[in-house]
């Protein structure tokens, strides 16, 4: 209520940032939509850069992380462990991926001055610092080297590392911080200091699904100790990242 009745919300209603958000949105879905429900294989990659199976065996959440059907697609998985996914694996893609296309289709100075006076565009802005903050582009790379196809995993890495760099530069010169997260110390700081704890719990569940997979019988007995070290890893992650989904 508070935020809805300001002044600079009230202010933000002026055609021109009404305008610019349009077309931001437009370009930032397109660029979306253009790697996750167009790129031949995403899905492939998906299932096989993350952790997405062992999470929906979690018995975690009052509902199965799949709608009825029982496939894994990108429509009927829930919005939930899809972006429990892709936190595990330290890309945090659904956060902030088109944010960057997006940005670039509004002048640097229109943004500054929508960052400085409209709470709800720079509410979006903080949100996606954080989480290309609590990303990790080097561990996501160790994540892709789990897809088998390696032209596929090398493809949908590049667009996803290309449109990183991009959504941080452009949220940097929006906000006119050096690093991100240089509005809220604070956060910053928790955040630098948790990830040395969690880095590790990544590399271990990086190889537990390596040999999981390259097991003979996934399902098997012989393999429910590296199922067991990987829910260990994924409880471990979300509570040192601060975030399922």
């Amino acid at each position: 209520m508070l935020l809805a009745s300001s002044e600079t919300t009230a202010r933000a209603t002026t055609p021109g940032w009404r305008a610019a958000m349009d077309t931001m949105a437009m370009a930032g879905q397109a660029a979306y939509h253009a790697l996750v429900e167009r790129t031949p294989g995403f899905l492939e990659y998906w299932r096989t850069a993350t952790p997405i199976d062992e999470i929906r065996r979690l018995r975690l959440g009052s509902r199965p992380a799949v709608r009825r059907g029982g496939a894994v697609t990108r429509t009927t998985v829930r919005a939930i462990p899809w972006v429990f996914s892709w936190m595990q694996s330290r890309f945090n893609l659904p956060g902030w991926y088109g944010l960057g296309a997006a940005l670039d289709h509004a002048e640097p100075g229109l943004l500054q001055a929508m960052y400085v006076e409209w709470p709800f565009f720079r509410a979006i802005l903080d949100n996606a610092e954080m989480s290309l903050l609590k990303a990790d582009m080097g561990i996501a790379a160790l994540y892709s080297g789990l897809v088998p196809d390696r032209a596929l995993a090398a493809a949908v890495f590049s667009a996803i590392q290309e449109e990183y760099a991009r959504t941080r530069d452009a949220i940097l010169r929006a906000t006119g911080h050096a690093e991100l997260m240089d509005g809220d110390p604070v956060i910053q700081r928790s955040v630098h200091l948790r990830n040395p704890y969690v880095d590790p719990l990544n590399y271990v569940q990086i190889e537990m699904l390596r040999r999981l997979r390259a097991s003979p019988d996934p399902d098997g007995p012989d393999a429910e100790h590296l199922r067991e070290v990987i829910a260990i890893t994924i409880n471990g992650i979300a509570a040192g990242l601060q975030n399922t989904g």
